[in-house]
């Protein structure tokens, strides 16, 4: 066995062992949030606990490309107080319903969402993330088959 490839599995144990250390430690999900998430639209957001380290996120709102729809995500919260204390990060798959007024039809896809977020000791959420969806029925002449965006969100907390 050459010395590159001994150095190679030796990253990857220990790339391995730190994703299983960091996806091990969830976080505490305390209490519901309601805000506004902003990006490429605006839209209400809602986020419910399901469990200790889960919740539900809802957001309805008015997107571009004419696109007025509701996305719900379940998200699994890791906790990053090693880093900070009110540090987390989130990932979770999703389904977005929609209505395009530009080409009169339905739109439902298939979501994913990635983001971080940070909980003051008063109740603000600041949280930046990044939701690709893929559409599985969109209006016939629509170009638009996949969407993906950075958004930043604030809520309250309670």
């Amino acid at each position: 066995m050459n010395f590159n490839c001994l150095r190679m599995k030796k990253l990857i144990f220990t790339l391995a062992l730190v994703a299983g250390i960091i996806s091990a430690a969830n976080a505490q999900v305390d209490g519901k949030a309601i805000g506004l998430r902003f990006g490429a639209g605006t839209e209400v957001s809602y986020q419910h606990p399901m469990g200790d380290a889960n919740r539900l996120e809802l957001d309805l709102g008015y997107g571009s490309w004419s696109v007025a729809g509701l996305t719900g995500i379940y998200h699994w919260v890791k906790d990053l107080s090693s880093v900070t204390d009110g540090l987390n990060w989130y990932l979770g798959p999703g389904l977005s319903l929609g209505y395009n007024s530009v080409w009169s039809g339905l739109n439902v896809g298939i979501a994913g969402q990635a983001g971080i977020e940070y909980t003051f000791d008063f109740p603000l959420q600041l949280s930046l993330d990044y939701r690709p969806i893929i559409y599985v029925i969109r209006p016939a002449g629509s170009p638009f088959g996949a969407y993906d965006g950075i958004c930043l969100s604030a809520r309250y907390k309670f």
